[in-house]
C-alpha cells in the first residue's frame, strides 16, 4: 500500500480550526502502514508546517495516550495506538456518554442516517444480536 499526502483545508484566514492539527498528524500515521518519525509526518501534511510545530503535535498526542513511540535514530517514530475506526467509535461513544438524553441523540443519529448507513447499521445489529456467523445458541 503506498502511503499518501493528507489533504485538509485550512479555514479562510490562514488559521486552521482547533484540533485540525491533530486530525491531520492522526490522519497521516493512520494512512501508513508502520511508525512514521516527525520529519516523516511533516512531508505528508499540506501547507508548510514547521518541524517543531509536528513534533510538538506528536508530543501531545502521546502524552494524551493517542500514540506510541519508539526510538528512532536520535528522536522518535510514532504510531497510533487505535486504529482510525477504533479512535472514531471511541468519539462517538464519549460524546454519546455526554449527553442527557441518550434515547434523543440515537434516536436523532439514527434518523439522520443515509438509506445506506441505516440498513447496515441494522445488518451489524443483526450480527451482534446473534454472535459471530456460524456459532449457534
Amino acid at each position: 500500500m503506498r502511503d499518501r499526502k493528507i489533504d485538509e483545508p485550512g479555514e479562510a484566514s490562514g488559521r486552521r480550526a482547533r484540533g485540525e492539527l491533530e486530525s491531520g498528524v492522526l490522519a497521516a500515521l493512520w494512512a501508513t502502514s508502520g511508525p512514521l518519525t516527525a520529519r516523516q509526518v511533516q512531508e505528508r501534511l499540506p501547507g508548510d508546517l514547521a518541524y517543531t510545530t509536528v513534533l510538538t503535535i506528536l508530543s501531545r498526542l502521546h502524552d494524551k495516550g493517542m500514540l506510541v513511540r519508539h526510538r528512532a535514530g536520535r528522536g522518535y517514530a510514532y504510531a497510533p495506538v487505535r486504529d482510525e475506526a477504533s479512535d472514531t467509535a471511541q468519539r462517538m461513544h464519549t460524546l454519546l456518554e455526554r449527553g442527557s438524553d441518550r434515547e434523543a441523540v440515537l434516536s436523532r443519529f439514527v434518523s439522520e442516517l443515509s438509506p445506506e448507513d441505516e440498513q447496515l447499521l441494522q445488518r451489524l445489529l443483526g450480527e451482534h444480536d446473534s454472535g459471530p456467523a456460524g456459532e449457534g445458541p
